[in-house]
């Protein structure tokens, strides 16, 4: 597995990014996954619902199932959030992992830019990001794509992408605080 991280402030539009990216990688015969990150407290399940029942009544983990696809639901319950390199090691193989936020961590990035936002750039103060994709004018230290370009940031993603053993080990941890 290879991994590519995409980061921006909010509003930039990493999400939109990505949701068009995907169909071209995987119109390449690139299978993917993602890892986003949430700054705040998030509920992907229902009150009311059993497997919300089972959260609230203490269960550490709920699983749920479908003939159409499965969820797993972890309460850390205080404990610490776990690090990019645990959640990686909790997908199932696939050729390319794109990582939404952790713009703390080190992997290699895709800076996510639009001037209508009013905010920094990113990559002067991140060695890790590698590109930008975005609608200012250059000239830029690093590689400049179109923000509508998909068929350039897919091949820019596609040619970055690190194996997953390199950036973590066989499975170790990586360090580093995690963040959008």
């Amino acid at each position: 597995m290879r991994l590519i991280g995409l980061s921006g402030w909010s509003g930039a539009g990493k999400t939109t990014l990505i949701a068009a990216v995907i169909p071209a990688l995987v119109a390449r015969g690139v299978t993917v996954s993602t890892i986003k990150h949430a700054h705040h407290s998030f509920e992907i399940d229902q009150p009311g619902k059993d497997s919300f029942v089972h959260r609230q009544a203490g269960a550490s983990e709920v699983l749920v199932a479908s003939a159409h696809r499965f969820a797993l639901m972890r309460e850390l319950r205080g404990a610490p959030e776990p690090p990019l390199a645990e959640l990686v090691g909790r997908l199932a193989p696939v050729d390319l992992v794109i990582v939404e936020g952790f713009k703390r961590d080190a992997h290699p990035k895709l800076e996510i830019h639009r001037v209508a936002t009013d905010k920094a750039f990113i990559h002067p103060g991140d060695p890790h990001v590698r590109a930008i994709a975005t609608d200012a004018p250059g000239p830029f230290p690093i590689p400049r794509l179109p923000l509508d370009d998909i068929a350039g940031i897919t091949g820019w993603m596609l040619r970055e992408a690190v194996p997953v053993e390199e950036l973590f080990g066989g499975g170790g941890r990586q360090s580093g605080r995690n963040g959008g």
